[in-house]
Parts: C-alpha cells; sequence; structure tokens
C-alpha cells in the first residue's frame, strides 16, 4: 500500500538554512517540498523542474493539483519572469537505470569520501546538502568521492559515492527521514559525478521514485553516476541504498552549468 501524499497547504516555505548556492533554496530540497504534494513512499515517481532559484525564508504559492501539475509561484517576485519556481508532476520511471552496475558498499563509499573534490574547492561550500562548512546536524555533509572512473565523454560513466546516516533532527516522527530531505540527499551526489569545482552547475530537473524512507541512524549509501554531458547540460543518476545494498529511491537529474 502506498504512504499518502503530505499536506495539501495553499503554500510552502523553503526554511533559510536549506540553501544551496547562497541566498537560494537546495533545488532537491525544494523539489521534494513540492512533490511531497504529488506522491510518497512507495508512490509513484514525480518530476520536478525547476524555473528559477527557490526564494528562501519566504511563502511560495501551491497552484494546480486534482490530476494536474503543480505550479511553485513566488507571488512576491518583482519580475514577472520569476513568478514560476517550479512545477511538478507524475512520470513513467525512466528506462535507463539512475546508477548502473553493482551497488556501492558502505566501505567503499566511506573510503570514497577521502576524495571528495568539494573539501579541497567548492563553489557552494554551505550547501545544505554538500557543504563542508556545515557542521554536523546542520547539512547533510554528503561528500560524494570517486570510486569508479568513467571512460566515455567528459567522464561520462563516472560514478560517487558516499556513507549517511540520517541525523536525529531528522525524523519526521516515525523513525525515518521526510520526503524534502531524502530527495536532498538524491540531488548533489548525482551533481558531484560530473566536474562541479571546474565548471559549477545547479539543479534544473529532477525525476525521484522513492521505494522505501530510510532510517534515522542508520548506514546509507548514496550514489551518484555522470550519464552524460551536452553543452551546459549535464545528466546524472543518484541512488540510495541501505547497508544491504538494497535500493531505496533513486533519481534522475538533469543540471544546468552556470556561464562562465
Amino acid at each position: 500500500m502506498h504512504a499518502t501524499p503530505g499536506n495539501d497547504a495553499p503554500s510552502l516555505t523553503v526554511p533559510a538554512t536549506r540553501n544551496g548556492p547562497d541566498g537560494s533554496g537546495n533545488g532537491g530540497y525544494t523539489a521534494g517540498l513540492l512533490a511531497s504534494r504529488l506522491t510518497a513512499v512507495g508512490g509513484p515517481a514525480v518530476q520536478v523542474t525547476l524555473r528559477v532559484p527557490p526564494p528562501l525564508g519566504r511563502p511560495l504559492t501551491v497552484e494546480g493539483g486534482a490530476g494536474e501539475p503543480l505550479r511553485l509561484v513566488d507571488p512576491s517576485a518583482a519580475d514577472a519572469a520569476a513568478r514560476l519556481v517550479a512545477e511538478a508532476e507524475e512520470v513513467a520511471v525512466p528506462a535507463a537505470p539512475a546508477l548502473p552496475g553493482a551497488p556501492v558498499g558502505p566501505e567503499q563509499a566511506r573510503d570514497a569520501e577521502r576524495r571528495f573534490a568539494g573539501l579541497e574547492a567548492h563553489p557552494f561550500p554551505r550547501c545544505y546538502s554538500c557543504g563542508p562548512e556545515r557542521a554536523e546536524g546542520e547539512g547533510l555533509r554528503l561528500f560524494a568521492g570517486r570510486v569508479r572512473a568513467g571512460g566515455g565523454p567528459d567522464g561520462a560513466g563516472n560514478t560517487v559515492a558516499c556513507t549517511w546516516t540520517p541525523h536525529p533532527g531528522l525524523d519526521e516522527g516515525a523513525g525515518t527521514v521526510g520526503a524534502p530531505d531524502l530527495w536532498a540527499a538524491l540531488d548533489c551526489p548525482g551533481g558531484w559525478s560530473s566536474d562541479v569545482v571546474g565548471r559549477p552547475a545547479v539543479l534544473g530537473r529532477i525525476t525521484v521514485q522513492a521505494l522505501r524512507a530510510p532510517r534515522v541512524g542508520e548506514t546509507h549509501v548514496v550514489a551518484g553516476y555522470l550519464e552524460s554531458v551536452e553543452g551546459r547540460k549535464i545528466r546524472t543518476g543518484s541512488a540510495l541504498y541501505d547497508a544491504d545494498g538494497d535500493v531505496l529511491a533513486r533519481a534522475w537529474a538533469t543540471w544546468i552549468a552556470l556561464r562562465t
């Protein structure tokens, strides 16, 4: 039986602490907040497209529903072009696997954390998902380092991984992690399968299927995979595993490289 999607309040707010780049919402967290209006653990996959950097700390209006895609709107945006923040809709699970190959085990993932490129240089060091300047309990601290080198163009096939033991502060009340933090955990490890230091990018679109919720205090593995690079578009996959290698959730994402 599928879990029930979250509340249907007319607005949502991305907390100021859930940032990606300074001053804007973490893409995965924001997408998960909106997606939770359409699905839950065990439910259908949802695709969220981010149109502008998500504003922090102010109410955003949720429009649509009843079988229609949802729109997240910033009613206070001075520029009409910036009013549409994100769109979400149920989709079929993509045919391509999010992360080809065997699951990455906890020991291998823990060893890979030493090779996390963001420890040396990071374009967004206070990112809620992967920022090394966030203290334990204040961020997810997902430091995904390389476990399998990619042999394709622009490093396609590169795989990164890290461990994740959800902090008690992420408990949604049943000993499990809620959708926004689950989506945030699937976000940055995918991005770090590409050259984030040399070519910073932000999340543009993400599709997530959550099969089981991660449990607080238990060791998990998050792995990311670089599918392709086409111009400014970077396509990645990511997956969340329990300590036994069972898939809890998976994601397919498109990142947009920042203009230099």
